[in-house]
């Protein structure tokens, strides 16, 4: 058994394996077995990450994280996660391979998914020209010609974000009139830089290696126009990963979990969580990496107010139970 079980391996569970590891509880990371180090793996460079003053690639921030957590002690395991029990004080983690891992807390922290259009040169130019994030990859379209698409809040967020670099932002929208509240539509109609194209839905995405434009459909009367562009930035909504839990830990309105005011404690006593996977707001990484420190004190806390035996026992951490597969981590 074992001290605690960090599940996910994005900002949120790399930074909760190193304040973990550095307090001596020996965490183990589920990192999965084909998205290990979470979104931040899919995006080019990432320039507003502290402390990385020339910028940083995602992937190469991510491993770092991976390594830090590794020094101070951390174990990674490449699995994903098929099944939870959390209630009681010895928490269960069920494991694709077939082996069972047992902890006295477990930090919850899988993030989000970027709902996507479904278009295959989608997932082929994501970070060369078709992005989920303005926050992160605005400043890369100064004075380009670009787009957005959807009509909700967070799309015009993006769309009167993106007109400080862009040199025009065109807002896609497949019905004639938005989602987003009245003050958001209101800013976005006030914006010289943004144009709306009602009725209208991304069919297709153009580019080899870089976004050139986009192939728009009507959606009442079925033509097509294309429109040339040097980026696309998808805000039709995000996802929380919580099916794992779902029945176990208690939901916000918004579908992420809820937790206790500043906290990462959930309703069940020893369960943490942290990142995207609590928060319907901000979704960044440094944030989610905050969020990740807050889950590792939170769980020390917890584990220092167990009698002593039950700690006692997960001092020496367990194997789970053995598995004919072995665990290797994809591009190893």
């Amino acid at each position: 058994m074992r001290q605690t079980i960090i599940i996910g391996s994005g900002p949120a569970g790399y930074t909760a394996a190193i304040y973990a590891a550095r307090a001596n509880l020996a965490p183990l990371v589920i990192a999965s077995s084909v998205e290990f180090g979470g979104e931040l793996m899919k995006t080019t460079e990432v320039e507003n990450f502290p402390g990385f003053p020339d910028g940083i690639m995602g992937p190469d921030l991510m491993m770092k994280m991976q390594a830090q957590a590794e020094r101070f002690g951390a174990e990674i395991v490449y699995d994903d996660v098929v099944k939870l029990e959390l209630t009681g004080d010895v928490k269960r983690v069920h494991l694709g391979n077939g082996g069972v891992e047992e902890a006295l807390t477990v930090i919850y922290a899988t993030g989000s998914a970027y709902r996507k259009l479904g278009l295959d040169d989608e997932t082929r130019l994501s970070g060369y020209g078709v992005s989920w994030c303005a926050t992160c990859d605005g400043a890369f379209f100064r004075d380009k010609e670009i787009a957005v698409v959807g009509g909700g809040d967070s799309a015009m967020e993006e769309a009167t974000f993106l007109t400080r670099f862009a040199e025009k932002v065109h807002v896609v929208h497949r019905k004639d009139a938005l989602r987003a509240s009245a003050a958001m539509q209101e800013r976005a109609f006030a914006d010289p830089k943004i144009q709306f194209h009602w009725n209208k839905e991304v069919s297709g995405i153009h580019g080899d290696d870089l976004v050139d434009g986009v192939r728009l459909t009507d959606t009442v009367d079925g033509s097509v126009a294309d429109l040339d562009l040097s980026g696309l930035f998808i805000a039709i909504g995000a996802d929380p990963r919580t099916h794992l839990v779902h029945g176990q830990l208690e939901l916000t309105a918004e579908g992420t979990i809820r937790v206790d005011g500043r906290s990462s404690r959930t309703n069940l006593p020893g369960v943490f969580a942290a990142g995207d996977v609590i928060d319907p707001d901000y979704k960044q990484a440094a944030t989610a990496a905050g969020s990740g420190v807050v889950a590792a004190l939170d769980a020390e806390h917890y584990l220092a107010a167990l009698p002593t035996d039950l700690v006692a026992a997960a001092l020496q951490p367990s194997t789970g139970i053995p598995s004919t597969e072995t665990n290797t981590p994809v591009g190893a």
